[in-house]
Formats: structure tokens, C-alpha cells, sequence
């Protein structure tokens, strides 16, 4: 039997939630919460609770702020989010937080049954249009990025401090000619500014080894 808590302040919702589970043979829902707050006063159905079904915006502490403090009571909990936010930082930020799936709120009753076994056995349930994303952004993360010779002695000049103006006496280039090159080097790490550019060549392990 698999034991299903669920948070959703949404109470219709989450009654709807719960009906679809109880008339399956082998789950059943041993919690039904309107907030984080409320599920961690029940210690006890946190701790015999397999899969838990969550939103993210909830009253207090939010869904993703949450799963880190539920997870501390139950560390084998296989939290599930189920929300209408699809961004970026609401998905990675639930995933780097424990999540073990991430749902729209408009998951039909049989692929929420199916999500719940999936996870269970080891999977992460997503909605097609979340895994894409994860997807696109674990390739462009995973990318290789080609840096011309030039580009790659401003990059490294950079990460030493040096200014611009440093920068082109040292490759005799004019300054407006280093910001040509660096506009170029941001594009290709998708880079906000010189931190961000420097931080991630260091992870892409782009800049060359001294001798």
C-alpha cells in the first residue's frame, strides 16, 4: 500500500486529489494539509507518508522552502509538486530542494495515479513540457563552448582583474575592440557580466593551466 500525504491549500482540490487516490487497491492518502506548517505539526503521518503531493504557493512557508524541512522529518519522502508555476527558478529550485517530480496543476486524475508509482519506483514524474525544459537546459548547460584565441586571452586577463583599458594595451587591441570581443565571449556562456563569465568558464574548465 502506498501512503500518499497531500498539501494543497486548495481545499476542494485537494479533497479531489484524495478521492482519486482512496479508490485505488493499493494507495492511500494518510494526510491531507492546507499548509507546510499544518504537515509538520503532524510529525507522525510525515513519517509513514511514501509520496507526498504538494503546491508551491502556500500560506507560510512556501512548497519549496518546505520539502527541505519535511524531508528532515522523513528522509525517504518522494515529494511531488503540483503546481501552475512552469519558470525556471520555481522548477530547479523545487528539484534542488528535494522534489522528485514536478507536475501541472492540470494533470489528469490517471497520470497523477501514474506519476505517484512512477516515483515509488524509483522515476520523476514530470509534465511533458517541464522535462523538455529540463531537458533544453541540461544541453545548453552541458554545451561545449568554443572560444576564439583571442577571446580566451581577454577571458583570462579578466578573471586576473585587469581592467579594459589593461586589457587592450596588453593584446594591443583598442578598448572598443575588447568590448567587441567580450559582448562575444558573454553570448557564448550565456553570461550576464564579467562574475557570471568568469564563474562559468571555471566550471566549464575553459581556462588553460599555467605551467
Amino acid at each position: 500500500m502506498i501512503k500518499v500525504s497531500i498539501i494543497e491549500d486548495n481545499r476542494q482540490l485537494g479533497i479531489s486529489w484524495q478521492s482519486v487516490i482512496n479508490v485505488q487497491n493499493d494507495m492511500a492518502v494518510v494526510g491531507l494539509f492546507g499548509s507546510c506548517e499544518a504537515a509538520l505539526a503532524a510529525e507522525n503521518s510525515v513519517k509513514e507518508t511514501q509520496v507526498l503531493l504538494l503546491d508551491i504557493e502556500l500560506p507560510g512557508v512556501s512548497g519549496i522552502k518546505g520539502v527541505t524541512q519535511l524531508l528532515q522529518l522523513n528522509p525517504s519522502l518522494l515529494p511531488i509538486m503540483i503546481t501552475v508555476h512552469e519558470d525556471d527558478d520555481h522548477i530547479y529550485s523545487a528539484l534542488r530542494n528535494g522534489a522528485v517530480g514536478y507536475l501541472n496543476k492540470n494533470t489528469n486524475p490517471q497520470v497523477l495515479i501514474e506519476s505517484i508509482k512512477v516515483a515509488v519506483d524509483g522515476g520523476s514524474p514530470m509534465s511533458p513540457n517541464i522535462a523538455r525544459k529540463v531537458i533544453q537546459n541540461f544541453q545548453q548547460d552541458n554545451k561545449v563552448v568554443q572560444l576564439t584565441e583571442q577571446e580566451l586571452i581577454i577571458l583570462e586577463a579578466l578573471a586576473e582583474g585587469l581592467s579594459y583599458k589593461m586589457v587592450a594595451k596588453k593584446i594591443f587591441l583598442s578598448v572598443d575592440g575588447v568590448r567587441y570581443h567580450i559582448r562575444n565571449i558573454y553570448s557564448k556562456l550565456d553570461a550576464k557580466n564579467r562574475a557570471d563569465a568568469i564563474s562559468k568558464a571555471y566550471a566549464k574548465n575553459i581556462f588553460r593551466r599555467s605551467e
